[in-house]
C-alpha cells in the first residue's frame, strides 16, 4: 500500500509583477508560507529579497508593499515564480511535490522587452530547466534570498548587483 500524505497542502503562486518596461525577469520557485499568508512576494521578515532590491536601487528600505512593487517596476524588473502550483508541508523547495509550471512561454512572448532571466536560487533554475528548455534567453542563478540559504549578506548583495542597470538597447 502506498503511503499517502494527507498533510501536504496545495499552494498556488501569485500573478506576475511586470509592465511593458520590464527588461529583467526574476524567477522564484513558489511563495513560502509567510508570503502566502500575507498575499505578498517575499513576505518572510528574514528573507533578504526586498532589502537587496532597495539596496541596489539606492533607496531607503521600506515594508510598504506598493512601494516595493513600484521599485521593481521603476528598475524595469519583472517578478514571478516558475511554478504555478505544488503541494508541500514547508516553505523549502526540497519539499515541493506535484508541481505544475506557470506559462512562462506566454509571459515572455507578451513581455518582449525582457532580455534576461535571473533565478532566486538553484531550485527555481532547476524547475525552469526541467519545464522550459526551449526558452532561449540568457539566464543566471543568483544566491537564494531565503533565510535558509546561509551565506553572508554582503556576498548575496554583491551577486545580485548584476540585475541593476542592464544596458540592453
Amino acid at each position: 500500500m502506498k503511503n499517502i500524505d494527507l498533510k501536504a497542502t496545495p499552494v498556488y503562486s501569485f500573478p506576475p509583477i511586470a509592465d511593458f518596461r520590464s527588461r529583467v525577469l526574476i524567477l522564484g520557485t513558489m511563495p513560502g508560507k509567510e508570503s502566502l499568508r500575507n498575499h505578498a512576494y517575499y513576505a518572510h521578515p528574514r528573507n533578504g529579497f526586498w532589502k537587496i532590491i532597495f539596496a541596489l536601487s539606492e533607496l531607503p528600505y521600506s515594508t510598504d508593499y506598493q512601494l516595493r512593487i513600484e521599485t521593481l517596476l521603476n528598475n524595469r524588473i519583472a517578478l514571478w515564480d516558475v511554478l504555478e502550483s505544488c503541494t508541500r508541508h514547508t516553505s523549502l523547495d526540497s519539499d515541493i511535490k506535484k508541481e505544475q509550471p506557470n506559462d512562462l512561454q506566454q509571459f515572455i512572448s507578451s513581455h518582449q522587452n525582457i532580455t534576461r532571466i535571473y533565478f532566486n536560487g538553484k531550485g527555481a533554475a532547476g524547475y525552469f530547466k526541467k519545464y522550459f528548455p526551449e526558452i532561449d534567453l540568457p539566464n543566471y542563478v543568483l544566491p537564494s534570498t531565503s533565510p535558509a540559504h546561509a551565506i553572508k549578506w554582503e556576498s548575496k548583495l554583491d551577486a545580485w548587483k548584476s540585475i541593476i542597470n542592464i544596458d540592453d538597447n
